[in-house]
C-alpha cells in the first residue's frame, strides 16, 4: 500500500532506521500494512536529491532531527518555523520521486 505523502513516508523510514539501530531486523511485508519499498529506497531519493543539490545539508539535519521524534515542526512556534520551512521544502522535493517510484500514492 503506497504511502498518503512525502511525510508519511519520511516518518515511516525514520522510525524504521531508528528501529534497526536499535537492534531490530527489518523484514518485507511483515508488518500490519504492506508498504511498496524498503526503508533505504527512500533514503536513496533523499540522497539522490542531496546529489543533484536539490536538498542541502540544513535540509537533511531537519529530517533527522524531527523525524527521529516522528512530528513535524510547528510553524505556529517560533523557535521552529525556520526548521518548518526546511522541513516543508525538503518533503516537497522528495515527493515527486516517491511517486515516480510507487512509494507514494
Amino acid at each position: 500500500m503506497p504511502f498518503a505523502s512525502g511525510e508519511e513516508a519520511w516518518l515511516w523510514t525514520m522510525a524504521a532506521l531508528i528501529a534497526r539501530r536499535e537492534g531490530a531486523r527489518y523484514s518485507a511485508n511483515k508488518g500490519l500494512v504492506s508498504r511498496p519499498c524498503d526503508p533505504d529506497d527512500v533514503v536513496k531519493c533523499l540522497d539522490q536529491l542531496y546529489r543533484q543539490r536539490r536538498i542541502d545539508l540544513g535540509h537533511a539535519r531537519v529530517l533527522r532531527a524531527w523525524g527521529e521524534r516522528q512530528v513535524a515542526p510547528s510553524p505556529s512556534i517560533h523557535v521552529e518555523r525556520r526548521d518548518h520551512q526546511l522541513w516543508t521544502e525538503a518533503l516537497q522535493r522528495l515527493e515527486w520521486p516517491l511517486r515516480m517510484k510507487g512509494i507514494v500514492g
